[in-house]
């Protein structure tokens, strides 16, 4: 079938319409989804009914659904985890700029969130373009980035506190771990070629080789430019909607702006590569 593709921003982002997920997708459509995923970075569905069960099934379509090392699944289903904020919480689960988990050595190649219960207002999600975020540096910021590699922990504080609610509710037997990795600062997207800016504020603690007090003014800025207005977009979330991004080469960030409301999305990650 033809996709119809609508984008969103200048930046990244597109809607595609006219497509149920909940039905048998043949393999060029599926190969047509992949595309505008390389093409736009994050695709974006609405009104899709899928359950738990079908929702797995789709996302294997793209690749190994892989466990969260921090929280439990689902009942039936490890692989889907529940983001959620309930009314009397005020943190929000990974309410901070970041690409998922970058302290393993694998980090997943993308993610999938599908949208159970929303609030009456608020909680929409920002999406920045990492290769946009790259491309726009000098040639003297290139030449120094890209030879330079970045110690990214899962012990970060501000990432730590907005997942304890839910460590705290649904622990796994490894949530009290603290995972490193060391990934280039300047990653290669392996199946464009393309290069994308590769540390967050949610994860990179320091350069290799240096200090976090050395590495702090450098990583500083490129934290603040990667996030600039005109690399992003924003999506404002329905129930049923699916949002499926390429981790690889952007960084999400959900908006905590619904206090005494509640927000439950289901997400699975699909098995990545080393970053080189």
């Amino acid at each position: 079938m033809t996709l119809d593709i609508r984008p969103i921003a200048g930046a990244l982002g597109a809607e595609i319409h006219g497509i149920d997920l909940d039905v048998g997708l043949d393999a060029q459509t599926i190969a047509a989804i992949r595309q505008a995923l390389l093409d736009h970075l994050v695709i974006f569905f609405r009104e899709q009914r899928l359950p738990p069960d079908r929702f797995l099934a789709f996302a294997r379509r793209f690749g190994r659904p892989v466990e969260y090392p921090f929280v439990k699944g689902i009942e039936g289903h490890p692989e889907i985890i529940a983001v959620t904020k309930r009314e009397d919480e005020r943190v929000n689960f990974g309410g901070i700029w970041h690409s998922d988990t970058t302290y393993l050595a694998e980090p997943p190649m993308g993610t999938m969130l599908i949208a159970r219960a929303v609030p009456p207002y608020g909680g929409d999600t920002l999406f920045a373009n990492m290769y946009l975020a790259y491309e726009t540096l000098s040639d003297g910021m290139k030449r120094l980035l890209d030879g330079l590699k970045a110690v990214n922990s899962s012990a970060k504080a501000d990432t730590a506190r907005t997942r304890e609610d839910r460590v705290r509710s649904d622990p796994t037997a490894r949530s009290a771990e603290a995972f490193l990795a060391e990934h280039p600062v300047v990653r290669t997207h392996p199946e464009t070629g393309r290069k994308a800016l590769y540390v967050s504020i949610a994860h990179t603690v320091r350069f290799v080789g240096m200090t976090e007090e050395e590495s702090a003014p450098l990583l500083g800025y490129l934290f603040q430019h990667q996030i600039r207005p005109e690399f992003t977009c924003r999506f404002a979330w329905r129930p049923g909607s699916l949002v499926f991004w390429d981790n690889r080469a952007t960084q999400h960030n959900p908006i905590n702006d619904y206090h005494g409301h509640r927000r439950v999305m289901h997400r699975i990650t699909l098995a990545g590569d080393k970053p080189r």
